[in-house]
């Protein structure tokens, strides 16, 4: 008996594109009047913060509750505009050529490809279609009268996205054993679990120790490359020593420093 689909599941920050998709629009969405000049300003700082500092599970909560409050009645057309208008020369470059040739891999091989990010599914969604997955699970914000209201009807985080894998697998007949999962945070421990082939790629601290002990493969992708440069990407290289970095949730990680700053 020939077996049952496979899937590979992508987390997208730091593992697909070399940093935050959402933080990626900081300057666009200052432009469509969304954020502040100085929240523009202050990205930069937030985006190294990051990657030398990186977030654990508190942190994380505290930058979702800033996210709801920063978006709370943004107009849901405007943002979906804007990341339309500058999606490719945004996320284009970023995206790493590792990541790309095992996505192509992947559906060679026949599995489906599903991002799941913590990212909001406005910006995730057409990200995933620009990279040809076929399915993607990311954060729902609510909505009412067409705009943010500031709460979140799924959040894709953590334990969360765990649920959301073993639920697709339940739907589409995924043996989870036989599947794959990528990602850089140890906040996906619970996502690369659930799966038979879990990956960690350019882990940060934590989830490299835990690779570590439980034998996981460590990738390093460090060549962001422009897809419509149509390369020859390199093949992935193995290491047991990957750069630390984590995925930053969103920009409302720019409210969240800014707010820490004052009160230090």
């Amino acid at each position: 008996m020939s077996p049952g689909p496979t899937a590979a599941f992508f987390d997208l920050d730091k593992t697909i594109i070399a940093k935050s998709s959402t933080l990626a629009f900081s300057r666009e969405f200052q432009a469509g009047g969304l954020i502040s000049r100085g929240a523009v300003l202050r990205s930069a700082y937030a985006q190294f913060s990051y990657l030398v500092l990186g977030a654990d599970h508190d942190q994380m909560e505290r930058l979702r509750q800033f996210m709801s409050r920063l978006s709370t009645g943004w107009d849901v057309q405007t943002v979906q505009e804007i990341v339309a208008d500058a999606l490719h020369n945004i996320v284009d470059p970023l995206v790493y050529a590792e990541a790309v040739r095992l996505i192509a891999e992947h559906h060679q091989a026949g599995h489906d490809v599903i991002i799941v990010s913590t990212s909001g599914s406005e910006v995730v969604e057409p990200i995933g279609a620009m990279l040809g997955a076929d399915h993607v699970v990311a954060t729902r914000m609510e909505v009412a009268d067409g705009r943010y209201t500031g709460g979140i009807t799924f959040y894709a985080y953590g334990e969360n996205k765990a649920i959301a894998v073993r639920q697709l697998a339940e739907e589409r007949g995924y043996d989870l054993r036989r599947c794959h999962a990528y990602s850089d945070s140890i906040t996906d421990e619970p996502m690369l679990s659930a799966v038979g082939h879990p990956f960690a790629v350019n882990p940060d601290r934590e989830l490299r120790r835990l690779a570590q002990r439980r034998g996981w493969p460590v990738l390093v992708f460090d060549k962001p490359v422009a897809l419509r440069s149509r390369v020859r990407f390199p093949p992935v290289r193995r290491t047991a020593a990957a750069v630390g970095v984590v995925a930053v949730l969103s920009v409302g990680v720019v409210a969240w420093l800014g707010v820490r700053r004052r009160d230090a």
